[in-house]
């Protein structure tokens, strides 16, 4: 019995003449004669086997496109892609290239490009401590052909992408003035990251306000913004170093000044999250409370005792 999904409403004979017969649309003159340098197909994902493993990568691949052509053939990119699928590669330039040259062939225009990004697993060993670490790398690859006199020149690029730390310098030695003049004991360094918290309450009406959430937060955290000049800057980095927070400080002082300032009824909910992009790890800290303000008093009555 056959599958309904696999019946056709088509014959195949008829298929068969309209395709061997029927107008080639791409291959139609373009109501402007116009020759575009890049068509195809972009944010594709493409499984190449290599020597890591089979790993998926973001491809954008296209030609050029003569003037008196309306389109290219879209799924013969496709198709090349598919042909590609079990081979394996030595490595991410390689496939490039070969899908490259054949999507080239497979067209009418004389120059191709195909770019391929991605991750591929890195596993290091900590310089001390001497633990692997299962990390990734950014790794891409980028590859022009141009096909000339019946060859083709190709240009190949391999990029690699990596997660580092920086300190600001400026802030630093400013800071470095400060307690020379100032004669006070520097707060130890730390790595810092960028992070973000959110508050969310339960309300009736116009209660609470949104400015009352941002004054809640503002008051449990160091809330950053972009202009900062060099005496806003120190201020900042040296109240969070005498004040360092992890992620899940950040949840908890949140929950303690929103027992303290919001005056809304015991059964009011309230969620917070907070998402720490981390600096000298490549992953980052996630910390979520949900809750209600009953709970939270409880908490900060015994904490009080």
């Amino acid at each position: 019995m056959k599958n309904n999904n696999q019946t056709t409403l088509i014959p195949e004979e008829i298929h068969r003449q309209v395709i061997r017969f029927g107008t080639d649309v791409p291959e139609q003159p373009p109501s402007f004669a116009l020759p575009l340098g890049e068509v195809g197909i972009a944010n594709k994902t493409v499984w190449v086997r290599l020597p890591e493993g089979r790993i998926p990568f973001t491809a954008k691949v296209t030609v050029s496109l003569p003037a008196e052509l309306r389109g290219i053939h879209m799924s013969r990119i496709e198709r090349v892609i598919a042909e590609l699928d079990e081979r394996e590669f030595v490595d991410l330039r390689a496939y490039g290239m070969e899908l490259g040259r054949r999507v080239l062939d497979s067209q009418r225009g004389a120059q191709g490009s195909v770019h391929l990004s991605g991750k591929l697993p890195h596993v290091r060993r900590s310089k001390i401590s001497g633990y692997s670490s299962i990390d990734s790398i950014d790794i891409s690859a980028d590859i022009r052909l141009e096909e000339e006199e019946q060859a083709v020149e190709a240009k190949v690029m391999l990029g690699v992408g990596v997660c580092h730390i920086t300190a600001c310098p400026c802030t630093q030695l400013y800071n470095r003035d400060v307690f020379q003049i100032n004669e006070h004991p520097c707060p130890l360094p730390t790595h810092s990251q960028r992070s973000l918290t959110s508050l969310q309450i339960e309300g009736e009406g116009e209660r609470p306000g949104f400015r009352d959430i941002l004054n809640c937060l503002e008051s449990a955290l160091h809330v950053t913004q972009d202009l900062l000049k060099r005496p806003d800057e120190a201020e900042i980095v040296l109240q969070s170093h005498q004040r360092p927070q992890f992620a899940e400080d950040a949840v908890r002082e949140t929950a303690r000044a929103a027992v303290d300032y919001f005056d809304l009824p015991d059964a009011t909910r309230i969620i917070i999250e907070s998402l720490s992009l981390e600096s000298i790890h490549i992953h980052d800290v996630c910390c979520r409370l949900e809750t209600t303000l009953t709970e939270l008093r409880q908490c900060v009555n015994r904490s009080e005792r």
